[in-house]
């Protein structure tokens, strides 16, 4: 049974593993093994954790998933989204971005962004009702996508 909560300092290395196996796939879709999911520090995470919101998705003792927001003024600014690769498509994705922006219902706007190639994502974002915003090139392999919603679940303008 999936369970969400609040993650610990204590989950931060195991979150870590897990975002670099989830963002591996990322990285062979552009060639870029620098992107900042692959390359950030257990210091830098456990520092996340310790002044943002971040969650985890856990089947039995098991870490399976995460994601970690905070608030820029109104807007609810969404990070770090991964599922285990072999538990993709089973709803986790879905459960911690519903689960995320509960935790922001001060929120008027949520905001996130994924690689533009990243088509499994960019659908699940729009199946939650976000649209894209805007496009920015952040390397010569990479682009992304900067997609939004307000509040409510309506899709933006």
């Amino acid at each position: 049974m999936l369970r969400l909560a609040a993650a610990t300092t204590a989950d931060a290395a195991p979150i870590l593993a897990l975002q670099r196996l989830a963002y591996a796939a990322e990285a062979r879709l552009y060639d870029d093994w620098t992107i900042p999911p692959l390359t950030q520090s257990l210091a830098s995470l456990l520092a996340e954790i310790e002044s943002t919101t971040v969650l985890k998705a856990c089947v039995g003792e098991a870490i399976v998933g995460s994601v970690r927001a905070r608030l820029a003024e109104q807007t609810c600014l969404i990070g770090r989204l991964f599922v285990e690769p072999q538990r993709q498509g089973q709803g986790i994705g879905s459960a911690l971005l519903e689960a995320i922006e509960a935790e922001f219902s001060q929120a008027k706007v949520f905001e996130l962004f994924t690689g533009s190639r990243s088509v499994r994502n960019i659908g699940l974002y729009r199946r939650h009702g976000y649209e894209i915003a805007a496009t920015k090139q952040l390397s010569g392999q990479v682009c992304i996508v900067v997609l939004r919603k307000p509040a409510g679940g309506a899709a933006a303008s």
